[in-house]
């Protein structure tokens, strides 16, 4: 099970960073605009950031929905770094965009996947990773984690080398049913991975501990 932190604040890639668990990043257009960054240049250069501190993939994200956009963008986010995943809407010309982006060595992230079906279309195209939003479906009364499952067993049945990622985590109990599931990654914000280190009887025994290690003084 590999880390991704969902956000485009460095401070938080940097904690997560610190904490020694994070293995990359996904960003969308929604979380550069929550952190403020306008403008082509602007953006640009805060990928640029994030990739220099982070050893691990950086998903960035298209904003074109045609097939010659997305594969003019694509080209122009793979420049910026090494660590770049291109990432690409699962739509019929995202798909295209993947199998041609692949054919160039170009790694790529299928996005908004919420069926089985479309994780399918996307490893066959050649994604290194495709994105099943397990959050929004459960807002819909679908079950995200069960999807997550599903794509794991078709990909293991078929012999796929894309990795299911797990995003639209909302919460811990999230990250472990998606461990559960066999999802290779889960991309999240910072917030429910340092859940995982939160028990009650954690504090409650190291409480202890201190306690009757001020005894022994």
């Amino acid at each position: 099970m590999r880390f991704f932190i969902d956000t485009a604040n460095l401070e938080q890639i940097r904690q997560a960073r610190d904490l020694g668990i994070l293995d990359g990043v996904t960003t969308n257009p929604s979380l550069m605009a929550h952190e403020n960054i306008h403008g082509h240049a602007a953006i640009m250069a805060h990928y640029r950031q994030i990739c220099e501190m982070v050893d691990g993939d950086v998903s960035a994200e298209v904003f074109s929905t045609d097939l010659d956009g997305m594969l003019a963008e694509a080209h122009e986010l793979s420049a910026i770094h090494k660590n770049i995943v291109v990432k690409v809407p699962c739509t019929t010309e995202g798909i295209k965009a993947i199998k041609a982006l692949s054919a160039r060595k170009i790694p790529t992230n299928c996005t908004l996947v919420f069926n089985a079906g479309q994780a399918v279309l996307a490893a066959k195209a050649g994604a290194r990773y495709v994105s099943p939003f397990v959050g929004r479906l459960d807002d819909a009364s679908e079950d995200g984690v069960a999807l997550v499952a599903q794509i794991v067993r078709i990909f293991d049945i078929y012999g796929y080398q894309t990795q299911v990622l797990a995003a639209s985590i909302r919460h811990t109990r999230h990250i472990i049913d998606c461990m559960e599931a066999g999802a290779h990654v889960v991309t999240c914000p910072l917030q429910p991975i340092l859940g995982l280190l939160n028990h009650p009887l954690t504090e409650k025994g190291l409480a202890k501990f201190l306690e009757d290690a001020a005894k022994m003084k």
